[in-house]
């Protein structure tokens, strides 16, 4: 059976063999292209200027600001940063620290800002007793407010001052 097997099975290996040339085509390595283009230009700012090629020393970790002040939002539905330092805050499946201070019933009396109500609601828009397990991990979303420079310029501006600058002009 394998005798015939082969038999059948011979012509086809023996074409697939005829159409491969024997030596490899050698093509060129094509020139090394960054982000814009360019291949004498750096892959883009994050990497500061720095081709992609060689190794960078990283930035130094931004030191975290704990001056309790509200900063404004740099673009529309961003979550708020924390004005405080969170080092040691226990944030797992058995306990969230931040709901001590910023959970409806007791923000009050820490003078802490509430969660908002959509931190309160599942999936289908229903409102739960308890935080929902999808916003139930605070730094998903929110982070320390650092003084870290921005790494990308942004010229984000809210529509009031939009509207603002608009009416100046009339």
């Amino acid at each position: 059976m394998r005798a015939i097997l082969l038999l059948l099975l011979l012509p086809v290996l023996l074409a697939c063999g005829r159409d491969r040339d024997p030596r490899p085509q050698v093509v060129a390595p094509a020139p090394e292209v960054g982000a814009r283009g360019n291949p004498a230009q750096d892959i883009d700012g994050l990497r500061r200027h720095v081709p992609i090629t060689s190794e960078i020393t990283p930035l130094p970790m931004a030191n975290p600001e704990n001056f309790d002040i509200r900063r404004g939002r740099a673009y529309p539905m961003q979550p708020p940063t924390i004005p405080h330092s969170i080092d040691g805050y226990q944030v797992d499946l058995n306990s969230n620290r931040c709901m001590l201070c910023h959970a409806r019933s007791t923000a009050a009396q820490f003078q802490a800002p509430e969660v908002s109500v959509t931190h309160y609601m599942d999936r289908n828009d229903q409102f739960l007793a308890e935080i929902s397990p999808r916003r139930y991990f605070c730094v998903q979303c929110h982070v320390v407010q650092t003084n870290a420079q921005p790494l990308v310029a942004n010229g984000f501006r809210d529509i009031d001052s939009l509207l603002r600058s608009e009416r100046e002009l009339q």
